[in-house]
């Protein structure tokens, strides 16, 4: 049984759970164009705004960061990729390998940029996954691909909404492996590559084997892309929100 992680879908009475799943869609289609158009100063408004939002929505910044936790990681390597490849005015020098290595202040400052707005973009991903039904994210996706004609527009839905339903069973699999390890000592073994391959390889033969049950279960059960999807309505707060985003993405590209 998968655990509640900040990936999973929460109830909850927020403005942000009551709005149209269609509108949420856009409004992280848009906010996620405008933080990738931002500078500095539009980044630490959109920074706020969503803090706001994750405190209206009670969304733990605990939890977001323990998840989150190998992305970050990877950011680290990509702000010191960043850093030392853009050409600028040197801040430190290095001698590795018998090759100098400079940190520049214009490398420094497109890596924080870059991060800064990757970051950003999956909070965004999170607050719609995590205030959506996986059924309603799966029924939104199936209405905007049904006017494109040669598309199975319901298959791919279905597709799209297992894959959200299987990202905490993921998550909650490799907390399982990696408990196990360290029971067994696994920080003894320096290596890590031999680390990684124990913790990947267990990881992935359990996803694999979760998606065999989960496909005989549904064809057990006589499982079928026609169904009745859960209704669609939009409201005035949904248009009221809408312009609300649209403002805040006008002010983030012009901050």
């Amino acid at each position: 049984m998968a655990e509640l992680t900040a990936f999973s879908f929460r109830t909850g009475n927020s403005l942000l759970h009551g709005l149209d799943a269609r509108f949420k869609l856009v409004f992280l289609a848009l906010i996620s164009f405008a933080g990738l158009k931002a500078y500095l100063p539009g980044l630490f408004i959109l920074t706020l705004a969503l803090a706001a939002v994750m405190i209206h929505t009670r969304l733990s910044f605990l939890s977001v960061l323990k998840e989150i936790r190998y992305f970050l990681i990877l950011l680290l390597f990509v702000f010191a990729a960043r850093a030392l490849s853009t050409p600028g005015v040197p801040v430190l020098e290095a001698d590795i390998l018998g090759k100098t290595m400079a940190v520049t202040g214009e490398g420094l400052y497109h890596g924080t940029l870059i991060c800064w707005r990757l970051i950003l973009t999956v909070l965004l991903g999170l607050l719609l996954v995590s205030s959506t039904r996986p059924s309603e994210i799966r029924a939104v996706m199936g209405w905007f691909l049904a006017p494109f004609p040669f598309i199975p527009e319901k298959r791919v839905a279905t597709m799209i909404g297992l894959t959200v339903r299987f990202i905490p069973l993921i998550l909650s699999q490799a907390k399982e492996t990696s408990d196990a390890q360290r029971a067994r000592g696994i920080e003894n073994r320096k290596n890590p590559v031999y680390r990684l391959t124990k913790f990947a390889i267990p990881l992935m033969r359990r996803t694999f084997e979760d998606a065999d049950k989960l496909v005989i279960a549904m064809e057990a059960r006589c499982y079928t892309e026609n169904r009745t999807e859960p209704e669609l309505s939009s409201g005035r707060a949904d248009w009221v929100a809408l312009v609300g985003v649209v403002c805040l993405c006008i002010l983030i590209v012009v901050g």
